[in-house]
Parts: C-alpha cells; sequence; structure tokens
C-alpha cells in the first residue's frame, strides 16, 4: 500500500485512493516545527488490516526527516501515542 504526500496551502496530509475514492488519510497543519496531527480517517472497506497505524507511521517519518515534532489532537494519534513508546521522539 503506498500513500501519496499531499500538500495545500498550509494543510499537509498522506492520503489512500483506489480508483478515484480517498479511502484513508492522516492530516497535519504545520506550525513552528510542530505538525497538529488533526486526523485520522480511514474507510470502513480498509479497517482492520492496520492502515491507521501505517499512516501514522508515515507521518512520524515524515517528523523524523523534517526534524519537526507532532501534537496529538486526533484521538486515533492521542491513543497510539499513549500506547506505545515508538513515537516518543517525535512527540511535542
Amino acid at each position: 500500500m503506498e500513500f501519496t504526500f499531499v500538500q495545500n496551502s498550509g494543510t499537509f496530509a498522506y492520503e489512500y485512493e483506489q480508483n478515484g475514492e480517498r479511502l484513508a488519510e492522516i492530516t497535519w497543519a504545520e506550525k513552528d516545527g510542530v505538525m497538529h496531527m488533526d486526523h485520522t480517517y480511514v474507510s470502513d472497506q480498509l479497517r482492520g488490516q492496520g492502515v491507521a497505524k501505517k499512516l501514522l507511521d508515515a507521518a512520524a517519518d515524515y517528523a523524523r526527516t523534517n526534524n519537526l515534532k507532532m501534537h496529538a489532537i486526533c484521538s486515533y494519534v492521542v491513543a497510539s501515542f499513549e500506547k506505545s513508546d515508538a513515537y516518543d521522539d517525535v512527540k511535542a
């Protein structure tokens, strides 16, 4: 599964589309070196396949590559940060 990186005037995302339909995404806004993780969506078609984690991992890799921190706003990201220490290096 490959995600597309999207940047639209201050907002960023990793998206997964199939046949022109967006089936999954994670979005954020960047300010002062911090990614404000505000939304994660996975369609019912893809649920249970670990897609949300893959999206979060892609965003965390982006943060690491660009020397950014991540502030969890979205409930999925908040829960993931609480459950795992895999993201400790990028937590704001």
